[in-house]
C-alpha cells in the first residue's frame, strides 16, 4: 500500500501534470492529421525525454498516445480520413453517420467509448498484469497464425454488399502485402527492379490513399454528390450518449474485452482489437442491415476496444519486456534509459515507479473527456468551409503524411496509386476495409505461417499440436465452414419441401 501512496505522489506533482497537459495538446493535434500516427507521435516525443524523470517521461508518452488514438476518430467522422491505422476499422461507419447529420453522435460515442475503453483496460493492466503477461508468453507462431486467419476472416463480416466482392477485396489486401522481400527465402516479389519497393507498401501510405485520395477523386468527379457530408453545427456532443451506452452496454463490456486480450498480445495491437470488436459487433448485432448506413452500435465496440488495446499492450512489455506493439517497443528503449529494466524484478524493486505508470493510465484516460469535447468542439469548423476550399487542404497534409512515414517521395506514389485503386473499387462496389486488414494481417499470416511450418517440419498437423493454437484453429475453421454449412442446410430444407 505504501508503493501506491508513493506512486501517487509521484504523479500528482505540478510538473508531472504539466507535463501531461503539453502532452495531450501534442497527442491531439497528431493524431487528428492523417499519417501521423501514435507510434510517430511517442517518437517524435523521445529526444524531450531524454531530460525528464522516470515518471514525466512515461506519463508524457502515455497521455500522447491515449490522445492521438481518440484524434484519429475526429477526421474520419468528419472527412472519412482515419487520422491513426485504428481508427480505419469504423471510419465508414462513423462517416455515414455525420452524411446523415449526426456528426456529434458519431463523435460524442467515440470519445467516451476511448475514455471507458482506456480505463477498463487500466484497470485490466493494474490488475491482472503478471497473470495475463503468462498468458501472452505462451503464443508461439502457430497461435499468431491462427489469431492473424481470426482477424482476417473478420473481413467479410465487416464488409458491406456481397460477401464475394469482399473476399475478392480482401485478396488485393493480401496481394499487396506480399510485395516485397520474401520473409523466409529473401527472395524480391512483385518489385519489378524498384528499390524502393524492396521495402513493401507501407500501411499508412496506402491507407491514407484508399481513405482520402480516393474521396478527393469522388468530390472532384462529382462535387455536388450526395456523398458529401452537409454543412451542420456540432453542439450536444453527450446528447443521448447515456441512453446509447444503456442500451449498448454489453458492446461496451465485449469491446473492453476484445481490446484488452488482444492488446496484450505481442504484435497485435489497438488496429486489430478495433477490426476483431466491429466485426463481433456486426455479426452478432440485431440489427445488422444497419451496418454501413451510419448505424451506432459498431462504434461502441471498436472504440472502446481502441483505447483498451493500448493499456493491454503495456502488460507484456512491463512484466517481459516484449513489446505489445510498436508503440510499447519505443517505450521499452525509454524504460531501460531510465533504468527501469523491464521485468518481473522492476515489480519488487521499484513498486512505487509501476504503481506510479498505473495512476498515470487512469489520469490520461479520464483527462481525455474533456480535452478530447474541446477537440471536438474546435474541428466542427471543418465542416463550415466550403469542399472546394477544404479538399485542397486534405490533400496537402495527406502529401506529408504519405511522405513523413519514411522521408520519401515513395510513399506519396503509393499513396496516389492505392487511392486510383480505392476509387476505382467504390465505382464497382467492392468495398475498402478489406484491402486494408488484407495490407494490416498479410505479412502477420505468411511470417507465422512459414515458421511454423519450419517448426514442423512441413507438417500441418503441427498447427493442432498445442491446446491454444488448437482452439484457435477449431474456431476459425468452423467460421469458415459456417456459409458453407448454410448453403447445405438451405439445399437440404428446399430438396424435402412438398412440390
Amino acid at each position: 500500500m505504501d508503493s501506491v501512496v508513493q506512486g501517487l505522489l509521484l504523479v500528482l506533482d505540478f510538473k508531472v501534470l504539466g507535463v501531461m497537459l503539453l502532452a495531450a495538446m501534442f497527442g491531439l493535434f497528431v493524431g487528428s492529421i492523417p499519417g501521423l500516427t501514435a507510434t510517430m507521435a511517442a517518437a517524435l516525443l523521445i529526444p524531450f525525454t531524454f531530460f525528464m524523470e522516470p515518471v514525466p517521461a512515461i506519463a508524457a508518452i502515455v497521455t500522447t498516445v491515449a490522445m492521438a488514438i481518440f484524434a484519429g476518430d475526429i477526421p474520419g467522422a468528419l472527412l472519412r480520413i482515419p487520422g491513426t491505422p485504428a481508427s480505419a476499422a469504423y471510419c465508414d461507419e462513423a462517416y455515414a453517420l455525420t452524411r446523415k447529420g449526426k456528426a456529434e453522435t458519431a463523435l460524442g460515442v467515440s470519445l467516451v467509448c476511448a475514455v471507458i475503453g482506456g480505463v477498463f483496460g487500466s484497470a485490466v493492466l493494474a490488475m491482472t498484469a503478471p497473470v495475463l503477461a503468462e498468458f501472452a508468453i505462451k503464443f508461439s507462431s502457430f497461435e499468431y497464425f491462427w489469431l492473424a486467419c481470426l482477424g482476417l476472416s473478420c473481413a467479410v463480416v465487416v464488409s458491406t454488399g456481397s460477401t464475394l466482392k469482399g473476399f475478392v477485396s480482401l485478396l488485393i489486401g493480401l496481394f499487396i502485402a506480399t510485395i516485397g522481400i520474401d520473409v523466409t527465402a529473401g527472395h524480391p516479389r512483385f518489385t519489378f527492379g524498384s528499390v524502393e519497393m524492396m521495402g513493401g507498401i507501407s500501411f499508412i501510405p496506402a491507407m491514407i490513399g484508399m481513405f482520402a485520395i480516393s474521396e478527393v477523386m469522388r468530390f472532384v468527379a462529382a462535387p455536388n454528390s450526395e456523398h458529401v457530408a452537409p454543412q451542420q453545427p456540432i453542439r450536444g456532443v453527450f446528447r443521448g450518449i447515456g441512453s446509447i451506452l444503456s442500451r449498448y452496454r454489453i458492446n461496451v463490456a465485449r469491446g473492453g474485452f476484445i481490446g484488452a486480450v488482444v492488446g496484450i498480445l505481442p504484435g497485435a495491437g489497438s488496429d486489430i482489437a478495433a477490426w476483431i470488436a466491429f466485426a463481433m459487433s456486426k455479426r452478432f448485432s440485431r440489427e445488422r442491415e444497419k451496418f454501413g448506413t451510419g448505424h451506432v452500435e459498431g462504434l461502441v465496440d471498436a472504440g472502446t476496444a481502441n483505447n483498451a488495446g493500448l493499456a493491454g499492450a503495456w502488460i507484456p512489455a512491463l512484466v517481459f519486456g516484449i513489446p505489445g506493439d510498436s508503440i510499447t517497443a519505443i517505450v521499452i528503449g525509454v524504460l531501460y534509459m531510465k533504468g527501469m529494466n523491464p521485468g518481473p524484478t522492476v515489480f519488487m524493486q521499484q513498486p512505487e515507479l509501476i504503481h506510479a505508470v498505473f495512476i498515470v493510465f487512469f489520469l490520461a484516460n479520464l483527462a481525455l473527456l474533456p480535452l478530447g469535447f474541446l477537440a471536438i468542439r474546435l474541428s466542427r469548423r471543418i465542416l463550415h468551409v466550403p469542399r472546394n476550399v477544404l479538399i485542397p487542404i486534405i490533400l496537402m497534409f495527406c502529401v506529408v503524411g504519405a511522405f513523413a512515414i519514411n522521408n520519401s517521395v515513395f510513399g506519396i506514389s503509393v499513396m496516389l496509386v492505392m487511392g486510383v485503386l480505392a476509387y476505382i473499387m467504390e465505382s464497382n462496389g467492392f468495398p475498402v476495409a478489406p484491402t486494408i486488414l488484407g495490407i494490416v494481417l498479410g505479412t502477420m499470416v505468411e511470417s507465422n505461417f512459414m515458421s511454423s511450418m519450419i517448426k514442423a517440419d512441413g507438417e500441418f498437423s503441427g498447427f493442432f499440436s498445442r491446446p491454444i493454437a488448437a482452439t484457435l484453429g477449431a474456431v476459425v475453421i468452423l467460421i469458415w465452414l459456417i456459409p458453407l454449412i448454410r448453403i447445405v442446410i438451405k439445399a437440404i430444407g428446399r430438396r424435402h419441401q412438398p412440390a
